[in-house]
């Protein structure tokens, strides 16, 4: 519901762009492939944390891709030919050859799965199970406290509407529990699912970029190795890639500014 919200709310014009992967080929074979569009689409606005989600699985696995480019202004999800791809109208819809998916998560798993499935732990049952745990744990503990803050600090006083301070305090104990049983995680091994960077690690990126800009930062950067997780995971060429597409702030300070 929350970052339903934050989608929705984004009242700026988002310029997306066809991209393909940087780690195509070049030259010539570069200019012979440009004939052709990629097999992979993605269909939404980049700065959609669940958008970013998918991007980044992308951009980890080097699979080239075209982000087709959508107004979320113009109602462009609303739209028949949008419907038919995702009945629900939200982003991402993700088209691989004849296979249309939606859901951020599972976009992701499918990604992975096809093009680099060590990230789902692979190896082993066990190694699969610990990814599986830490996903459920980012998606039903870290999603809505971290996306109700970016969401009452970030876009509520664009908005031109006063933030809900109860709900900040609830959500920001909520996180302060839940990031001292990370460091308590990540003090143990390098990553979330183990010694090994896993889609668990990957899917708290596209919403922690924009919970950075908050002042409740510091619920990261107090923690020493989460800290370190967090600049681990924003240093990696896939989410530096992925963050071109993620203005500070959705881009509102910006457009305050101008």
């Amino acid at each position: 519901m929350v970052m339903n919200s934050i989608v929705q709310a984004q009242s700026i014009k988002e310029h997306t762009r066809t991209r393909r992967s940087p780690r195509s080929g070049s030259g010539s074979e570069q200019s012979k492939g440009a004939m052709a569009a990629p097999a992979v689409k993605v269909h939404g606005w980049a700065m959609s944390p669940f958008v970013a989600r998918a991007l980044l699985c992308l951009e980890e696995a080097g699979v080239e891709y075209e982000l087709v480019p959508m107004s979320r202004e113009a109602g462009d999800h609303r739209q028949p030919d949008f419907l038919a791809r995702n009945p629900f109208g939200q982003v991402p819809v993700l088209e691989d050859g004849d296979l249309t998916i939606f859901e951020s998560r599972a976009v992701a798993r499918h990604v992975l799965r096809k093009h680099k499935p060590e990230l789902l732990g692979s190896g082993s049952p066990e190694s699969a199970a610990k990814v599986d745990v830490w996903l459920e744990v980012e998606a039903h503990q870290h999603q809505t406290p971290a996306g109700t803050i970016v969401m009452q600090c970030i876009l509520t006083p664009f908005l031109g509407c006063e933030r809900d301070q109860t709900a900040i305090d609830e959500n920001a104990a909520k996180l302060t529990k839940l990031f001292d049983v990370y460091e308590a995680r990540l003090s143990a091994s390098r990553y979330l699912a183990g010694d090994s960077l896993s889609l668990a690690d990957l899917s708290h990126f596209p919403l922690m970029r924009y919970f950075m800009d908050t002042e409740y930062a510091s619920l990261v950067v107090e923690r020493p190795h989460v800290k370190v997780w967090w600049e681990e995971l924003k240093a990696r060429p896939a989410a530096k890639r992925v963050t071109e597409f993620m203005p500070p702030n959705f881009g509102f300070g910006k457009k305050a500014q101008e």
